[in-house]
């Protein structure tokens, strides 16, 4: 994953997972714009495909509709 430090990641977000589509190390956030490695991404809609740095920023997407 070193050729990808720095690179921010294209996925296809599923209800269990997700399945990575263009390598890279992090996505971001759709709400606040912040950096998320993989690693850490546990939020995300599927219907929206976006991802969200917590809770708290999924419930706002949810909210805005």
């Amino acid at each position: 994953m070193l050729m990808n430090a720095g690179r921010p990641a294209k996925l296809n977000y599923l209800a269990n997972g997700f399945r990575v589509l263009v390598p890279g190390d992090h996505v971001l956030c759709a709400v606040s714009g912040t950096a998320i490695p993989l690693d850490e991404l546990r939020y995300w809609s599927v219907a929206r495909q976006q991802a969200y740095l917590s809770a708290v920023e999924a419930t706002k997407a949810e909210q805005q509709g």
